[in-house]
């Protein structure tokens, strides 16, 4: 593609020892191919948290109960959760969507942050059957196809995903499981914090879903609708219509990173539009990054979600689009190259 060719040669010739700004480079070059331009921009950011209950977390695979879900989507909307302050110190702008959260937040919500676009009170326990039904599956991607298409309309642009879901990284680790053929006790990790008898739980929880719901020929959409949460399948909707919109989102953690393979395997190009926020310190997000080729922006031992990763990881995004457009080159500034 010419416009690689063009960027890459730009960020060579900058005032730096050929590749010394690391992963930064390769940031500011796949901003120029996605925005097709030799001078990216972020000139406005946007991030999208989604919120969902989980039956599985009747099975006891959380440290915490699974009202925290709701809980925790008022302390969103009044300010107080840890993605509010990393959101308000980026200037970054924060939209909650509830796509099946078991509470009631009521029409009179005091926030233009807030969507509700509940698919159901939760998925089912998929342990016992599929967490939803296809329709409901349809209704959660279009939850996060909307979002981008809103974004657009906005001129954001840069999107960062992330979650709320007490339950989720069972799902995300289910989901992990069926769609590289990896044993429970490979993807399966602590989540918020369980202890060594919650995670043997989720252990025999997940080995148990994968070996229910397995047919031949699964498709990605057969083990989303099977074992998935709804904000993992809006988060693919998001991630779906990012690819054929051509803008740029941030990965948070684990359980986004789910939702990225999945979109991936549904469609190669939404590779192009993924900037990999950080390594999260659940066990094996390091390995799957690797196994997909990811390159993370950020390891800082983070486990929390909420998008807190992504959060931290679009300041480095944007610093790229900077670096790209404000640094000198070596004949700007006159300063001698290398020797050959």
């Amino acid at each position: 593609m010419e416009i690689q060719k063009l960027a890459q040669e730009k960020i060579n010739q900058k005032t730096k020892p050929l590749g010394s700004l690391g992963l930064l480079e390769e940031v500011a070059v796949q901003l120029c191919v996605l925005q097709n331009t030799l001078t990216p921009t972020i000139a406005k950011k946007r991030m999208l948290i989604f919120a969902a209950s989980h039956g599985i977390a009747d099975e006891g695979v959380s440290a915490y109960p699974k009202e925290v879900t709701g809980q925790m989507v008022l302390n969103f909307l009044r300010g107080g959760a840890a993605i509010n302050v990393l959101t308000r110190h980026g200037g970054i702008e924060l939209c909650v969507i509830d796509v099946g959260v078991d509470m009631d937040f009521g029409d009179n919500i005091d926030s233009h942050l807030f969507f509700n676009r509940k698919v159901r009170y939760g998925t089912r326990n998929f342990l016992k059957e599929p967490a939803m039904t296809f329709p409901e599956f349809s209704k959660a991607i279009e939850a996060g196809r909307e979002q981008v298409r809103l974004a657009k309309f906005a001129k954001v642009s840069l999107l960062g995903i992330g979650e709320m879901g007490i339950g989720n990284t069972t799902s995300a680790s289910a989901v992990f499981s069926a769609l590289l053929g990896w044993s429970a006790e490979e993807t399966v990790g602590r989540g918020t914090g369980a202890n060594d008898l919650t995670l043997k739980r989720k252990v025999q929880v997940v080995e148990q879903a994968i070996a229910k719901h397995k047919i031949e020929n699964a498709d990605v959409a057969h083990w989303l609708s099977c074992v998935g949460g709804f904000e993992i399948v809006a988060m693919v909707g998001v991630l779906l219509e990012a690819a054929e919109q051509r803008i740029p989102v941030v990965i948070d953690g684990f359980i986004a990173t789910a939702a990225a393979l999945a979109a991936i395997k549904m469609n190669e190009n939404v590779r192009d539009i993924c900037f990999w926020g950080h390594c999260s310190n659940e066990k094996a997000h390091k390995r799957i990054l690797n196994d997909i080729g990811a390159k993370p922006l950020l390891n800082l031992n983070m486990r929390l979600g909420e998008g807190t990763g992504a959060a931290l990881a679009m300041h480095l995004v944007e610093a790229a689009a900077k670096i790209m457009c404000d640094m000198a080159s070596f004949e700007d500034a006159k300063v001698s190259k290398s020797k050959p």
